[in-house]
């Protein structure tokens, strides 16, 4: 179980490091003037938009902008948490995954939902987006899992009496 679970941090590591570069760089862009960013990064955006086709980029529902808000105040500093806590091994970084992965399942549903509801999406920019509900469910279960090598303490556990040895 230990190799899965490192393998599993593993993949969360790399998610993660790629959502800490791209949620302040590139999908802030949704919400924030353009003027703020370089034109490297608003070019970057642009071609993005264009090479997927993803009109939530170019339409920028009002939906979509609540979610870019969820995901730059709420999720982007839980990512950067969470890669802290890989990193230092950290005893709370299955709180931290748990809070994280259902807060990424719960806005790729929304996003996936009005995808396919809408007919608006192409296979390519689903297929972009279906990996994050895999982060999602992933960074969930990584959550669920008991620290490594502790078991859970339940109520009934405390400590043992011991007998007296008579002389």
């Amino acid at each position: 179980m230990g190799a899965l679970v490192k393998l599993v941090d593993a993949i969360l590591f790399l998610f993660l490091t790629v959502i800490a570069i791209a949620a302040p760089l590139i999908d802030s862009q949704t919400v924030l003037p353009t003027s703020l960013f370089p034109d490297v990064l608003v070019d970057l955006k642009n071609w993005y938009a264009h090479h997927y086709d993803d009109y939530l980029f170019t339409e920028k529902p009002h939906f979509f902008a609540g979610i870019v808000w969820l995901q730059l105040l709420f999720q982007w500093p839980l990512a950067l948490l969470n890669l802290y806590a890989i990193l230092g091994s950290k005893s709370w970084f299955n709180t931290t995954s748990l809070i994280y992965g259902v807060s990424v399942l719960t806005s790729t549903v929304a996003i996936l939902s009005e995808m396919i509801s809408s007919g608006k999406a192409s296979d390519k920019l689903l297929m972009l987006y279906w990996p994050f509900f895999g982060l999602g469910v992933l960074a969930t279960l990584r959550g669920l899992i008991p620290q490594s090598g502790k078991t859970a303490k339940t109520v009934g556990d405390g400590p043992e009496f011991s007998r007296k040895k008579k002389a």
